[in-house]
This record gives C-alpha cells, sequence and structure tokens, in this order.
C-alpha cells in the first residue's frame, strides 16, 4: 500500500509533454495563444509557429513546465514538460572524473552530452563549428 502513490506519481500523465534531450516536438494549441511562458528555459526551449503549433525542444534533463495565456492574462493551457536523456546507442566513457560520451549508430562517433568533461565538449564543440563554418562557406555563392 505505502507503494501506490509513488508510482502514481512516477507515471506520466496526459498534462506531460515527453521530448528527449536534443529533439523536438510539436504541440497543438487553441488559436488564440498569444503569450507563452516557459518555467526554466534550461530545460526545455519552447516557440510558437503560425497555426497554434508550438515547438518543444529539449535543452537539458529534468521536468519544467510551459503556461499558455491570450491577450487578456487568462490561462489556456499549463503543461508538464519531461526532458529525458538521449535514445540512441550511447557509450559512455570515463577517463578518470571526466566523461566522454559517444553515439554508436552505426560506428561510435563523439556525441556532446550534458555532463561531458570540458576538455571533451570544448574539443568536440570546436569541431562541429569549424565543421559548420566550411560548409557554409563553401555553400555562399562565388563572387
Amino acid at each position: 500500500m505505502l507503494m501506490w502513490p509513488i508510482a502514481a506519481i512516477a507515471e506520466p500523465s496526459a498534462n506531460t509533454i515527453a521530448v528527449n534531450v536534443d529533439q523536438a516536438r510539436l504541440v497543438k494549441l487553441p488559436a488564440r495563444v498569444a503569450t507563452i511562458v516557459v518555467g526554466n528555459p534550461l530545460i526545455a526551449d519552447v516557440a510558437l509557429q503560425a497555426g497554434g503549433v508550438l515547438v518543444v525542444t529539449g535543452k537539458g534533463y529534468g521536468a519544467t513546465n510551459f503556461i499558455a495565456m491570450d491577450r487578456s492574462g487568462d490561462i489556456l493551457v499549463d503543461r508538464l514538460i519531461q526532458v529525458e536523456g538521449p535514445t540512441d546507442q550511447l557509450i559512455t566513457v570515463y577517463r578518470g572524473v571526466d566523461r566522454e560520451s559517444y553515439s554508436c549508430m552505426p560506428i561510435c562517433q563523439r556525441r556532446v552530452t550534458l555532463g561531458d568533461g570540458d576538455t571533451f565538449f570544448k574539443t568536440t564543440m570546436d569541431q562541429a563549428g569549424n565543421l559548420s563554418g566550411q560548409a557554409a562557406g563553401a555553400a555562399a555563392p562565388k563572387q
């Protein structure tokens, strides 16, 4: 009997939006939404699109909420957002206290994940930024 309330709390409800970190989910909102407030933007980001479509992006692990209001300030929607870990085949390597993450689909490649060691995180982000910059430069029209 003592375990029943805990199990009930652990199950996601219909009012919970589950999204994985670094992924997005679309949520349909009432057409008259004018303002969106997110509890903790470090956990999830929200962006209202045309036609009342809300894009919810998982930024960090944990739970937060969002509130949608109309122009008069009336609350139309108040929902929980639960951000969970990645769903790909993730391998975690520990080098002392430093952590490195690799996505192994189909071969293992570096994957920046919250909680990785500073050096691994920075090196991987620098490489990704350089690659993106080179790709943008290559795609730029020649004058």
